[in-house]
């Protein structure tokens, strides 16, 4: 059994260096939630020197809040922005001899899209654009995943460690109780039974199903390396190989 492991990068936090050396794939900021041309250039170079792949993490227009605001943009306006941040961050891997792997929507843009089948369609159309051999990364059942599938990109469906969900398989909002799981162990076994199993017990009680593809750590938590660490370890015990392939 093999799984691939994915962290947001390139987003403030000190731990990306070490962070990149226990994960297959990178989501590097592209600018619009966070990170600037030499964050994003460093982002790279560090995913080269640590065999991982790199992919694009574009957003809605939203440093002030960090990608997490709610906005209602005409399609055609996110399918511009998406291919912007898309292309710069492909411009620089490209300068390092490196090739984008894949896009992970960030945020609200994320969330909104895995509900909104027009959204979700605007973003496909962008990533195909650009690259119709890029992986579009996305919340696992969601119409992210459906309108990739419609354009023929290749797909990678997402479960997070560390995010509680609802009994439709939407994540819990953040504004929410249970939208975090705080508890280590709860967070490691909760991902064991996603990975292995193929479902995962929502906040009310029920059992989700879902296919784990690739398993999102988020890299700005107080104990995240500690958390990557402790997640590889048992995935060896399991003996589930950490891959991007």
């Amino acid at each position: 059994m093999k799984i691939d492991l994915n962290a947001d990068l390139g987003e403030g936090s000190g731990s990306d260096r070490a962070l990149l050396q226990l994960v297959s794939s990178a989501n590097i900021a592209c600018g619009f939630h966070a990170g600037d041309a030499e964050t994003m250039l460093q982002s790279v170079r560090w995913a080269k020197a640590f065999g991982v792949a790199i992919g694009a993490h574009p957003s809605f227009p939203d440093r002030e809040n960090f990608g997490r605001t709610a906005m209602q943009l005409p399609p055609e306006t996110v399918y511009a922005q998406v291919i912007y941040q898309i292309g710069a961050l492909k411009s620089l891997a490209e300068s390092e001899g490196e090739r984008l792997a894949h896009v992970k929507p960030h945020g609200m843009l994320y969330n909104q899209a895995a509900a909104d089948a027009t959204l979700a369609d605007a973003i496909a159309r962008a990533v195909k654009a650009v690259d119709p051999q890029l992986i579009l990364v996305g919340l696992a059942g969601s119409e992210s995943i459906r309108a990739a599938a419609h354009h023929g990109l290749r797909t990678r469906e997402e479960v997070f460690a560390d995010r509680g969900y609802l009994s439709s398989g939407a994540l819990v909002p953040r504004s929410q109780p249970g939208a975090m799981i705080e508890e280590e162990d709860r967070a490691i076994q909760q991902t064991l039974t996603m990975v292995k199993a193929g479902k995962v017990e929502s906040i009310s009680g029920e059992w989700v199903a879902v296919t784990a593809q690739t398993v999102c750590l988020h890299g700005d938590g107080a104990h995240a390396l500690l958390f990557a660490q402790r997640l590889r370890e048992r995935f060896a015990a399991e003996q589930i190989v950490v891959t991007s392939a």
